[in-house]
């Protein structure tokens, strides 16, 4: 039988990985598509909830442990080091807290490189973020580019967030026009 160069691709493309049987490969895709989704509702728990509506924690509760902790160090020094993410939320969202001044913002999510280990995972996603503020009458925008690096526990429930660290790649402040 000859096969054409459509079936080819196809056949190099459900190729195993060495070492991994087929349904560990495809318990491995199942795994990171899932681990995927968790990064996506963190930024929806952000992107929903402007103008006063604060309930962040109804993505958040989805993405997280209970018991798991932040580093946000990058953005605000120590009080912001591995710190509960419901505590990071009135950090946040509280009166005050570093959105309360911002009129508008979304969260981009890159791809995840995931290194798996049986019920443990290691995640680093690119993301970028844009806001926009004024300040005594004047509109500027914040964009901050970086990554999330995040271990990862398996639960009765699916993959959730134990720990999260925040870097900063860049960030900058300009005047809207």
């Amino acid at each position: 039988m000859t096969l054409n160069s459509t079936q080819t691709h196809t056949n190099q493309a459900l190729a195993q990985p060495p070492g991994r049987s087929f349904d560990q490969h495809v318990r491995y895709l199942a795994d990171r598509i899932e681990i995927q989704d968790l990064m996506v509702r963190y930024a929806l728990g952000q992107d929903l909830h402007e103008g006063g509506d604060n309930d962040v924690l109804d993505q958040w509760d989805t993405v997280f442990t209970p018991d798991a902790t932040v580093d946000y160090s990058a953005a605000g020094g120590d009080p912001l080091k591995d710190i509960s993410y419901r505590a990071l939320v009135d950090v946040m969202r509280g009166e005050g807290g570093s959105m309360s001044g911002l009129l508008k913002w979304q969260h981009f999510q890159g791809f995840s490189t995931v290194d798996i280990d049986g019920d443990t995972a290691v995640a680093r996603t690119q993301h970028l973020h844009t806001h926009q503020g004024d300040t005594d009458g004047r509109g500027w925008n914040l964009i901050q580019t970086g990554f999330f690096v995040d271990r990862l526990v398996r639960r009765p429930e699916g993959w959730r967030i134990a720990h999260r660290t925040l870097e900063i790649i860049w960030m900058d402040t300009f005047p809207t026009a």
